[in-house]
């Protein structure tokens, strides 16, 4: 019984989002449009569990790139009004539509100039005359069984204020680096930011081998610099090809004499290769894709200034 109360709970919020999907309409665009134009703040206020939704969008737009903060609505008629520039912008969320704290704020806010964007679950309330733009985060029920317990609309509610975020985000091209230039702190962030040449290793450190060298050759290079793996260079220092543990194991299945091999035979031509300047999150999507463990990392000459193995990743700690 337990499990099954639950599982309800879930499906039925799961149903209130997906509805609200459905219920999307120009309003949403026009909402996207005016934040997009704002030359302020975004200001978001709210009630009880409509304000502590607010206080999680306000963060969400704020982590991604949009000035916004949250204004207790009872806190900012006695005072901190003064906080509101003509300039900004307000979202006030509202299950009920009967907010009393919302209608003595808005019209204050509607003096400055400011345009209010409404985000409730009562569309045809009177609250709604005094917004710009009404949202509908409307719910057939609550998740709880005597329809009393705010789920169902806090969720909806919680899932608009993404929406816009996601949908400012995209109309901005707001980018992964933007993203970590925003989030220094934590493990996302500084892989965000640092680059391959922070962690990659250099000089006497690159296994490097030559085409006219034996198989025997590469695997003692590659058994010494113990990164698994050795850059095929040309006279001129050019990378030319990569010979890896994983090809040894298959040449060793097809061809018993592949001691007395040149590496230049046996190497894989056209090596994967990443620029010391890239940020290491675009090492680890290369590694991942092409199921490699390390990269060449080659300057614009395609000459070889480093390689970067999966394991300095992990050892940074950053994934």
């Amino acid at each position: 019984m337990i499990l099954e109360n639950g599982r309800e709970v879930i499906r039925k919020e799961a149903e209130a989002v997906a509805e609200l999907a459905d219920r999307l309409d120009d309003n949403f665009v026009k909402a996207v449009e005016l934040i997009l134009d704002c030359k302020g703040r975004v200001i978001i206020t709210g009630m009880g569990k409509s304000g502590l939704v607010g206080k999680k969008v306000a963060a969400t737009f704020s982590s991604t790139g949009i000035a916004a903060f949250f204004l207790h609505p009872a806190e900012g008629v006695h005072g901190d009004l003064g906080l509101v520039r003509s300039d900004d912008i307000l979202i006030a969320i509202t299950k009920s539509g009967a907010t009393e704290e919302l209608y003595q704020i808005l019209p204050a806010v509607k003096r400055l100039g400011v345009k209010i964007i409404l985000m409730t679950g009562q569309v045809d309330s009177p609250l709604t005359a005094k917004c710009d733009i009404v949202l509908d985060c409307s719910v057939k029920s609550e998740a709880c069984p005597n329809n009393l317990v705010p789920t169902s609309s806090a969720t909806a509610a919680l899932v608009m204020g993404d929406a816009l975020a996601i949908a400012l985000l995209e109309e901005r091209n707001f980018s992964p680096e933007d993203f970590a230039y925003l989030h220094p702190g934590g493990s996302l962030g500084r892989r965000l930011l640092m680059t391959v040449d922070e962690l990659m290793h250099i000089n006497s450190e690159i296994p490097i081998v030559h085409p006219e060298a034996t198989v025997k050759d590469a695997i003692l290079e590659i058994t010494g610099k113990r990164l698994g793996t050795a850059l095929v260079v040309d006279a001129g220092n050019k990378l030319i090809g990569i010979f890896t543990d994983g090809d040894l194991r298959r040449l060793a299945e097809k061809d018993t004499n592949f001691f007395i091999k040149t590496t230049g035979e046996v190497m894989s031509k056209n090596p994967k290769t990443i620029h010391p300047s890239a940020i290491l999150d675009e090492a680890l999507a290369i590694m991942e894709k092409y199921s490699i463990m390390a990269l060449a990392v080659v300057d614009k000459d395609k000459r070889p200034v480093g390689i970067i193995h999966l394991h300095d990743i992990l050892k940074s700690k950053l994934v």
